[in-house]
């Protein structure tokens, strides 16, 4: 079984939990995903990040669930860049071959933009095909 980590901003918890079902019903093991926290407690937001940060390891997948937000088209947070990011360079320095899905391409407005367009090119991250998942 293929275990998958969901990523994106908190405040896209209806479009987590819809991929996070998804994601279930086709035999993935859904191993972390965003969840809403109290980002002043910082306690809380420690645990939370490192553990989501450590969980990346244990992964095959890191799916970026990037919706619109903010009127910028395929939104992408810092982040989840650089959970992204840590995925791409753990592959590269470590030879590992996890995959990077994201949901769409992000507009030229998403600041990591010039990064994740280079990143597709070389091959290091994928738009995500429901239709390729389904065959």
């Amino acid at each position: 079984m293929k275990k998958i980590i969901i990523a994106a901003s908190a405040k896209f918890q209806d479009g987590i939990l819809y991929w996070k079902n998804y994601f279930k019903e086709k035999g993935y093991k859904v191993i972390n995903y965003p969840k809403k926290i109290n980002q002043e407690n910082e306690l809380e937001y420690k645990t939370t990040y490192v553990n989501f940060l450590k969980s990346l390891n244990e992964t095959d997948i890191l799916f970026v669930v990037n919706e619109d937000k903010n009127n910028i088209s395929g939104y992408i947070g810092a982040e989840t860049f650089a959970e992204l990011v840590f995925i791409v360079a753990n592959n590269i320095v470590n030879n590992k071959s996890r995959q990077v899905w994201l949901l769409k391409m992000p507009s030229k407005n998403v600041q990591c933009y010039p990064e994740i367009n280079n990143f597709i090119k070389l091959g290091w991250v994928k738009i995500f095909d429901k239709e390729e998942l389904n065959k």
